[in-house]
């Protein structure tokens, strides 16, 4: 323990904060760390590379890119050496699953892929959450794909979500950890579309089906995740959060909040405390959308503790799942996966820093001031210190010595790979 933690831990201290049992508790909060940012969203279906299409892109071609499950995997624990914690979960597409390059439809996937991911998981002591991927597709046609007025391609999708959610729940149960399996479509038009309610009216049949047999909720976790719009989808997403939210709360599923699916000047924190009484779950996927939702890597700011704040001050944490969704092709995939999960941490060991019950008392006597003046003054307060500490009894490198070693690793393995 070094001096600063010690000094911090007196200021903080002095707050009625008890630092030690903060890093104690926040050791224990899963954390679900998306892992396309390693393969640019490209899956392991088939040996030949192809970009991403159909509602997704990733932009540049840095060297390293893990071409196989294997170097998935070595990255993967690398990523894990350098993020703090004891409860992480990684979270897959279907795409990713062990194929060996071979499989031949996207619906002939099965439990069998995914046993392989069940024993490295257990070997690196994390869960898996595993969700469809709706794109680079043929049966993505004209913008849509489960939403589609064609019966062929709308009936494929639903078979194939049917797929997806039986494999997450035998997931869930071999680890023993439920698995969040969420549903995220493109479908939407670039332009002028008088039939919106048509295409929602057939993805609510859709869900209908889909979700027609239930699984136990210790083995699998469903959510809906909504879109405001994306390249080539300008005028409407299908999927949009009006139609989601409503169809999650009828239907108690849970909904994913994505940080880049809305408006820039949107806050996504302020949704959180609105939906927290009427949802089943609430799962967030921490992404960074620049103008657009480009999926910038995440990175510690306002924004993101203040969504952090929201979870802990409703002491939501038995309802709201944290989670990482981002990639960038431009830089070290290995250091952008770790870079954004330890900013997501970071704002969460701010938020659990803040001396709520002095807030809350401050307010509860109309002393605004007071309230703000001391909003204020946290924001200088050493956190950094406390964070270093739990780096450090998480045994894994602390600011500045990570990033050594994620520029170490590209070296010695991301630049050796053809």
């Amino acid at each position: 323990m070094n001096n600063n933690y010690i000094s911090a831990r007196q200021k903080y201290g002095e707050f009625g904060i008890d630092t030690d049992k903060v890093i104690e508790k926040i050791s224990e909060i899963p954390l679900s760390i998306h892992s396309w940012q390693l393969d640019d969203v490209i899956g392991f279906e088939s040996d030949v590379f192809s970009k991403p299409s159909g509602g997704i892109m990733s932009i540049g071609n840095y060297p390293g890119r893990a071409a196989s499950i294997e170097q998935y995997w070595e990255d993967l624990e690398k990523v894990l050496s350098l993020v703090p914690g004891n409860k992480k979960k990684i979270s897959i597409q279907s795409t990713e699953g062990d194929y060996k390059g071979r499989l031949k439809n996207r619906n002939d996937m099965s439990k069998e892929h995914f046993t392989s991911w069940i024993d490295w998981a257990k070997e690196n002591k994390v869960g898996i959450d595993l969700s469809p991927a709706f794109y680079s597709h043929e049966n993505v046609r004209e913008g849509y794909t489960i939403a589609s007025k064609d019966k062929a391609v709308r009936e494929f999708w639903i078979e194939y979500e049917k797929i997806n959610r039986e494999i997450a729940n035998f997931i869930g149960k071999s680890l023993k950890w439920a698995s969040i399996c969420n549903f995220w479509i493109p479908d939407g038009s670039k332009d002028v579309t008088p039939s919106r309610f048509d295409h929602r009216m057939i993805l609510k049949e859709a869900l209908d089906e889909i979700y027609a047999i239930r699984y136990p909720k210790k083995n699998l976790i469903d959510t809906l995740e909504c879109k405001l719009f994306g390249i080539g989808f300008e005028f409407y997403n299908t999927g949009s959060l009006e139609f989601y939210i409503s169809y999650a709360v009828k239907n108690n599923l849970g909904f994913t909040f994505d940080t880049g699916h809305f408006h820039p000047t949107e806050e996504v924190s302020n949704k959180i405390s609105s939906t927290l009484p009427f949802l089943e779950d609430i799962v967030l996927h921490l992404s960074r959308g620049l103008h657009w939702d480009s999926d910038h890597v995440t990175v510690l700011t306002d924004e993101l503790v203040a969504v952090m704040q929201e979870i802990v001050r409703a002491d939501a944490f038995d309802k709201v799942h944290i989670g990482t969704d981002y990639f960038d092709a431009t830089m070290n995939r290995v250091g952008a996966l770790a870079l954004g999960a330890r900013a997501a941490q970071k704002a969460l060991l701010i938020a659990m820093l803040e001396p709520f019950e002095i807030l809350k008392e401050y307010e509860e006597d109309n002393n605004y001031f007071a309230r703000l003046a001391l909003l204020e003054d946290l924001k200088t307060m050493p956190y950094s210190d406390v964070w270093q500490q739990y780096c450090e009894k998480s045994n894994v490198p602390g600011d500045g010595e990570w990033i050594k070693e994620a520029i170490a690793y590209e070296k010695a393995v991301l630049l050796k790979r053809k």
